[in-house]
């Protein structure tokens, strides 16, 4: 029984006598089921269910969640049958325990498939229930914790999936503490050195920063004192994660990340978060547009706070979240302060992120009784799981929250499925505006229908919110097959432009059809009206144009050769100006609706989805056509200013062969400024002469290449 002790020990401290012994014999069950197993590691198995139970208790959860926590593994490795768990412990733990439990004993046609179900079915277990994901989420952050015991290829599938799914859960929920451990440890198991670098890294850095944050914590508190508000403040930590994705994303080195100093102060009251933001951006000078108020317009799971950025003392950078200690609780805890705040009479047991989770768990039953199968149920819910938004307002004030890159149509569906159905033209800000076009945060939308309109299948290669994609596909499911093969004919009709399919070879037709596993061109145009195919890529396979010797007239949207990039097929294309490609860079062709093909650097952040066949298309640079051609490429100078120095760069550019297309500067503190800078370069060689040359420019602190 000593390993019961510790957790014993917690659950006294928030649960009556009664619940604690009744999670013991819980305990008892669970030991004696898994008595003789043990772990990868060596240690008993029982030493699992106790860690999974101590974190749960840590949160505060109630006597169910614990017993379910202790038991969660008894049905799929012992004997022990669902109907003797209920027998002894009741509906409600076996309910939690059946729905943790994995689908192993049942048989699929491969691995991916069954992971697939096992996700499906953990989520619409949790809909049911939001315990079931935080056993489950206590769960994998044992199994990391103790992943080292691990052969490697097994570690870093684990640690990827730890990453791409049950972390964005955990901060989808805002439960912020598992988030972060989840994130740590597995960015750990993934990339090792890396992680082991940025470590140290991170601690010299802190040991560095003491005397200077001990200076700021004192302004800030004497300030606050002075008008005596009762406040906490402590001194912020980023995570290693947290670094290494802004060095990734944003392209900045580790000093500029660490350069920044972060504080959290915590008041008794939402006033005191006001008046103390106030007094801030009276004691240092606030950066212009830096301020986010997260209480008056919450995150989309819940999060609550005031965040500024400020100008400290000699130009410290300095960030301040302030909120009260209820919001606080809520960032660490998310759903599960909902049972601490009950179990202690709360009068908030039904917070900010609990409605928002109860929210986001209604669409999640939406989304499963639309979706045809398991891959697109998990495809849809893992778009939900990033919680990057924008906020538009209805022409009344309304505020609807939506992931960023959304468009009219989105919108249209977020406010009720029937007005995305109707849907015929949008008007934002007053002024009429393209339905596949992303809005942008403050925007006023207004949604324009007809009773006559109906979904376009187009819609699908711009939508961005699963709901829209959903009820799109469930709309074009219900079209009786004759209605889909003739809107698919006529799509792709569309997209072949001059040549007719009856012109194209029959044998390269049953080679295009089997390349998309299709028995005839009736289920081709069939999924190509459902939106499971996209039409370019389809019109782009059967015109054979893996090159660019097509001739030219033969398709009326071709560029007139010779093209810089092969493999477009004569399609238009244009160069993302996220990441702005250049020849020499490994590129794809992104299929976008409203622009044919946009070319992006494989590694470019903005291709979030998987390189798949049916949006992107392999496309590689022509280097002879492309050495007659000059290319946009961005530059970030950051500079110590003097005299004469705009004239120096720019005879440094002329001198290696190049033009300067724009050009912007921002100060960063005292005498450092960035200069941004769009150049005209032949390809990568071209462009790292340039750099060098600028490099040699006196007080020249840094050049880098700018991919955003």
């Amino acid at each position: 029984m000593y390993l019961f002790e510790n957790l014993k020990s917690i659950l006294s401290s928030y649960l009556p006598k009664d619940q604690v012994d009744k999670i013991e014999q819980a305990y008892i069950t669970a030991k004696n089921a898994h008595e003789g197993q043990t772990r990868t590691s060596g240690e008993p198995y029982i030493t699992h269910p106790v860690a999974v139970a101590t974190i749960l208790a840590q949160m505060h959860l109630d006597c169910d969640a614990i017993r379910a926590a202790l038991l969660h593994d008894v049905v799929e490795d012992t004997p022990i049958t669902e109907d003797k768990i209920e027998q002894l412990f009741g509906e409600t733990v076996t309910r939690l325990v059946i729905g943790v439990t994995k689908l192993d004993k049942l048989q699929f046609r491969d691995h991916k498939e069954a992971q697939a179900e096992n996700f499906r079915k953990m989520i619409m277990a949790m809909t049911n229930d939001i315990r079931v994901i935080l056993i489950k989420l206590a769960d994998r952050t044992h199994n990391m914790r103790t992943i080292g015991a691990l052969r490697p290829d097994k570690r870093r599938r684990i640690a990827k999936e730890t990453l791409e799914i049950f972390a964005p859960i955990a901060n989808r929920l805002g439960i912020n503490t598992i988030k972060n451990e989840l994130q740590e440890l597995g960015f750990e198991a993934l990339y090792p050195m890396r992680y082991k670098i940025l470590k140290e890294a991170v601690k010299r850095a802190r040991n560095n920063r003491k005397e200077i944050i001990n200076s700021i914590l004192e302004d800030i508190k004497g300030r606050i004192n002075e008008n005596h508000i009762e406040c906490r403040i402590l001194g912020r930590e980023k995570h290693i994660y947290s670094i290494y994705q802004k060095m990734v994303h944003k392209e900045v080195q580790f000093h500029e990340i660490m350069d920044v100093y972060g504080f959290r102060v915590i008041v008794k009251n939402i006033d005191d978060c006001y008046r103390t933001l106030g007094l801030m951006h009276n004691l240092f000078k606030p950066r212009p547009g830096s301020f986010k108020d997260y209480i008056a317009i919450p995150k989309i799971n819940g999060y609550q706070s005031l965040h500024t950025s400020l100008v400290g003392p000699h130009g410290v950078p300095i960030e301040i979240q302030i909120r009260t200690e209820y919001m606080d609780q809520m960032a660490d805890r998310g759903v599960a302060a909902h049972w601490f705040y009950k179990l202690h009479g709360s009068e908030s047991a039904d917070s900010t992120a609990q409605i928002h989770a109860q929210r986001w768990l209604q669409s999640l039953l939406e989304l499963q009784q639309s979706a045809g199968n398991s891959y697109e149920f998990i495809e849809s819910v893992k778009s939900d799981l990033f919680p990057e938004e924008i906020y538009v307002f209805t022409p009344e004030g309304k505020i609807f929250e939506l992931p960023i890159g959304s468009t009219p149509v989105d919108f249209a569906y977020a406010v009720h499925t029937d007005i995305g159905q109707h849907c015929i033209g949008a008007r934002v800000d007053q002024h009429p505006f393209p339905l596949t076009r992303s809005l942008k945060s403050g925007q006023s939308v207004e949604i324009l229908t007809s009773p006559l309109a109906k979904p376009n299948a187009q819609w699908l290669d711009s939508v961005v919110t699963s709901k829209a994609r959903s009820k799109i596909r469930q709309y074009l499911k219900s079209l009786r097959s004759e209605e889909c093969q003739i809107l698919g004919k006529r799509l792709l009709r569309n997209a072949l432009g001059n040549v007719r399919i009856e012109e194209i070879d029959k044998d390269h037709i049953d080679k295009v059809l089997k390349e998309f596993s299709k028995k005839n061109l009736n289920e081709l145009y069939t999924d190509i009206a459902l939106g499971n195919l996209f039409t370019v890529i389809v019109a782009n396979r059967l015109l054979n144009n893996e090159s660019m010797d097509t001739p030219t007239g033969t398709i009326p949207h071709a560029k007139i050769p010779p093209s810089a990039i092969n493999g477009t097929g004569g399609l238009n294309y244009v160069f993302a100006n996220c990441c702005r490609p250049i020849p020499g860079d490994p590129i794809i062709a992104h299929v976008n609706p409203g622009k044919g093909l946009v070319i992006h650097t494989t590694n470019c952040s903005n291709i979030k989805a998987p390189h798949s066949q049916e949006k992107f298309l392999k496309v590689s640079w022509n280097m002879t056509n492309a050495s007659n051609s000059v290319f946009q490429s961005a530059l970030r100078i950051t500079i110590k200013n003097h005299s004469g120095f705009l004239g120096e760069l720019s005879n440094a550019i002329t001198l290696a062969g190049a033009n300067i297309d724009g050009i912007s500067s921002e100060e960063k503190e005292g005498q450092i400024y960035d200069i941004n800078l769009i150049i005209t370069v032949r390809d990568r060689i071209h462009l790292a002469d340039i750099m060098r040359k600028i490099k040699a420019i006196p007080n020249v602190i840094k050049v880098v290449r700018k991919k955003s």
